[in-house]
């Protein structure tokens, strides 16, 4: 079976990918690489097809949709602020991209495209834990854009007969988190900052609480919605559980700093994900310390290779600075 994955050299579509070449498809990853890396998919580049594309311009990359029978669509522009800054950016982005997806894809007759939404539509919630019931409510444009998208693929999936699967993911963590930028990841920020033996910057108090879920869980499912055909379409998809972002710091084992809230961020996410559970047959694993306790592993692996081994040296020293430029 064709897939293709869009933003698939990225934090959670390389690994995406990765799942699903050890199922067999055959994967056709379209990037443009404004914020996914060559080195997320290196290990398996010659295992795929790797396009090079902006999907908000409706070029050649088009034609590779011809004989898929799935999008999983993960291509867009994340963080607050910049969204604040350059919204036509992230228009062009998060919508037009979407809307050029979902045309090409009934162009060439794909059956089914799953979404990574965000849990940010809901903007400040009035009930904890929140379900796919509340009211959506974006504070900010990446929000707004990200909202509008899965607007698009749910009323132009019932006009074209394309099951649309959008799943409004909360705070996922992981290795190969996305650490660019000033306003990047919390995570991938944390973890820059640990390696380059710096405090962590904590916005506010700290004590603001996220409902964080480690990206394996959320690769598997994903992998649950690629047989799922009953009626429901918008899932949320988090751990199910919040923490402070202070423990967090603690878990890290790290000094932090204090810097100021950024407008139109919720003191709590806390996902319901009950429909989750009952309609995919799917729960996390991996609670907050396990995740971080991974996350410390991989951190390590690649600061202590073996003093005698010059190359593997060189090789971690060069992708975790890659990873957290």
């Amino acid at each position: 079976m064709k897939i293709i994955v869009t933003g698939g050299a990225g934090f959670i579509g390389s690994h995406l990918v990765e799942e699903l070449l050890k199922k067999k498809y055959r994967i056709t990853v379209i990037d443009n690489l404004s914020t996914g890396r060559l080195e997320n998919i290196e290990k398996f580049l010659k295992k795929i097809k790797f396009v090079k594309a902006d999907i908000s311009v409706n070029g050649t990359w088009k034609k590779e949709l011809k004989n898929a029978k799935m999008i999983f669509h993960l291509a867009a522009l994340a963080d607050i602020v910049p969204s604040i800054k350059y919204p036509d950016k992230y228009f062009d982005a998060n919508v037009t991209g979407t809307k050029n997806i979902i045309n090409n894809a009934n162009k060439y007759n794909v059956k089914k495209i799953i979404y990574s939404a965000s849990s940010s539509c809901y903007g400040i919630p009035k009930k904890y834990p929140t379900n796919e019931k509340e009211i959506t409510d974006p504070k900010y444009p990446y929000a707004l854009t990200k909202l509008i998208g899965e607007s698009i693929l749910l009323h132009f999936g019932n006009l074209y007969k394309i099951k649309i699967i959008s799943l409004r993911l909360f705070n996922v963590y992981g290795t190969k988190s996305r650490t660019s930028g000033t306003y990047g990841a919390m995570f991938g920020t944390f973890l820059k900052q640990k390696i380059c033996n710096k405090p962590l910057t904590v916005v506010g108090s700290g004590n603001q609480k996220r409902d964080f879920i480690y990206v394996t869980d959320v690769i598997k499912v994903m992998i649950k919605c690629m047989n799922y055909s009953g009626k429901k379409n918008i899932f949320n998809i988090g751990y199910g559980k919040t923490i402070s972002v202070n423990k967090i710091a603690e878990l890290l084992k790290s000094k932090k700093i204090f810097i100021s809230r950024r407008p139109g961020e919720p003191f709590i996410t806390h996902a319901n994900i009950n429909l989750a559970k009952k309609h995919l047959s799917w729960k996390p694993k991996i609670d907050i310390s396990k995740g971080v306790s991974l996350l410390l592993k991989d951190l390590d692996y690649w600061k202590n290779a073996p003093l005698w081994d010059k190359k593997k040296i060189k090789i971690a020293t060069k992708l975790w600075f890659k990873y957290l430029s």
